[in-house]
């Protein structure tokens, strides 16, 4: 492969010489512009994984990369952000590449993993609430037993518990993955260089298995009339073709179910992305996450849903004040959502105004329940019996409640909580949990659509 030098790509020396201004003044200021000091061994630990990879590439690395991970030593965000984009283009990973930005053959190989993952981390250590952050990770990484494979889906879920375990590369204390990148043929690389000697990784040929079973499948239910929401399926001159983000993580569900299967003595855990049908069977509430049990769950035992619940009333009496429980009505909760939702005017607030303060933050904890949720929504549509049906709607109304309380302006906490309230035909509820959104946000044409659909359908 013919060797493209970063100079013809890249014109990095005004940056460069920025860099140099950065570090001479942070060398004598001190440790002001430190970064967080997990997120600096977590991007040295990136960069001795990029030169390693690196050695066994045709291709040299551009010299942008290594200035990268000098700004995000020196926290210079503008910079930082300004080379990861240049960086971006170069991939031509994604739409907003042009045919006139120059195309860097190295970045389509096992190296673009642990770049973007640092990306990803140091953003999240930018946006987050600090304090909140390290909670997030504690809470999840104290949780699982050495050894567990887990999988982050969102992007904190991925990266921030990344950082902040002893060893991403090494699988210490656990082995994380994401299940949004299994269908992507770079990532599967890296994580079999990164793994592969310790767990069960899929080869090529089962990637290729995986999307050939998905394409079958999906030209069946096409003919049935069974496609899901979102899933793009159509005939192209007499062959099947497939696409969007539905499809994608259909494929990527299966390949979770590879690794589960292939990996039958690791415990399991899930921080939900995309919700996954095959999952729901074996999903026990665990924490702010899910753990993946071996065998299906025949029901959520009172004991579990206990539990659950303890621990989310303790962490939204910490971030909200003790005001929500099961007997709290849905108007209180979205008055609460009018008066704080936005995270001002917090001299009467109860709870953690750091916290409230945080949009990144609110996001992820609601999402988070949300994904809980959605297992007790799915637990009471199969259930067996009306008592049991009942109780898992109730679990679900209530953790529905808590996310949304919790970020009220998060579109997963309410097009979930609204679609549950509209399979009881409760059109008031649904309408003034969207009035209360639409409040948050006057401008939003998704939510306007949304509550003149509902004013139709009550």
């Amino acid at each position: 492969m013919t060797e493209l030098s970063p100079d013809l790509i890249f014109k990095p020396q005004k940056m460069k010489s920025k860099l140099c201004l950065v570090i001479l003044f942070c060398l004598l200021t001190g440790p002001a512009l430190a970064i967080d000091p997990d997120l600096g061994r977590f991007s040295t630990a990136k960069q001795q994984q990029i030169r390693a990879l690196a050695e066994t590439i045709t291709n040299k690395v551009p010299a942008i990369v290594w200035d990268f991970y000098d700004a995000v030593r020196v926290d210079d965000w503008e910079t930082a952000t300004n080379l990861a984009g240049r960086i971006n283009l170069a991939s031509h990973r994604y739409q907003y590449a042009t045919n006139d930005d120059r195309l860097t053959p190295v970045l389509g190989t096992a190296i673009w993993p642990p770049i973007s993952e640092s990306f990803g981390a140091y953003e999240q250590f930018h946006e987050w609430d600090n304090r909140w952050l390290h909670r997030f990770g504690s809470e999840i990484i104290g949780s699982m037993p050495p050894g567990s494979i887990y999988f982050g889906g969102t992007d904190p879920g991925r990266f921030v518990i990344s950082v902040l375990c002893d060893s991403q590369v090494d699988g210490r204390p656990f082995f994380t993955l994401t299940q949004n990148q299994l269908a992507d043929s770079t990532y599967m690389a890296y994580l079999r260089t990164m793994y592969g000697r310790k767990i069960h990784i899929p080869s090529v040929e089962d990637v290729q298995a995986a999307f050939t079973n998905y394409q079958n499948d999906a030209e069946s239910r096409m003919k049935r009339g069974q496609l899901k929401p979102g899933e793009d399926v159509r005939t192209v001159d007499g062959h099947i073709q497939v696409s969007g983000v539905v499809a994608v993580m259909e494929v990527n569900g299966l390949l979770v179910k590879k690794i589960f299967d292939d990996n039958p003595d690791r415990p399991f855990f899930v921080e939900e992305s995309f919700p996954l049908d095959w999952m729901y069977p074996y999903l026990t509430p665990h924490g702010l996450i899910f753990q993946l049990n071996r065998q299906d769950v025949p029901e959520i035992t009172h004991g579990e849903m206990a539990k659950d619940q303890a621990y989310w009333k303790k962490l939204t009496d910490e971030m909200l004040g003790p005001w929500l429980d099961d007997k709290t009505s849905l108007p209180a909760v979205c008055d609460f959502a009018d008066k704080y939702g936005q995270g001002k005017h917090l001299d009467d607030f109860k709870g953690d105004k750091d916290f409230a303060g945080n949009p990144q933050t609110r996001k992820c904890f609601s999402k988070l329940r949300s994904s809980i949720a959605g297992m007790y929504a799915w637990r009471a549509e199969h259930a067996a019996t009306s008592d049991e049906r009942q109780r898992m709607y109730d679990a679900a109304e209530l953790a529905f409640r808590q996310s949304y309380a919790i970020c009220p302006y998060s579109p997963e906490a309410l097009y979930r909580y609204v679609n549950l309230l509209l399979e009881h035909r409760r059109f008031d509820d649904a309408i003034l949990l969207a009035k209360t959104s639409l409040h948050q946000d006057p401008d939003n044409e998704q939510l306007k659509s949304l509550l003149s659909r509902l004013f139709e359908m009550r």
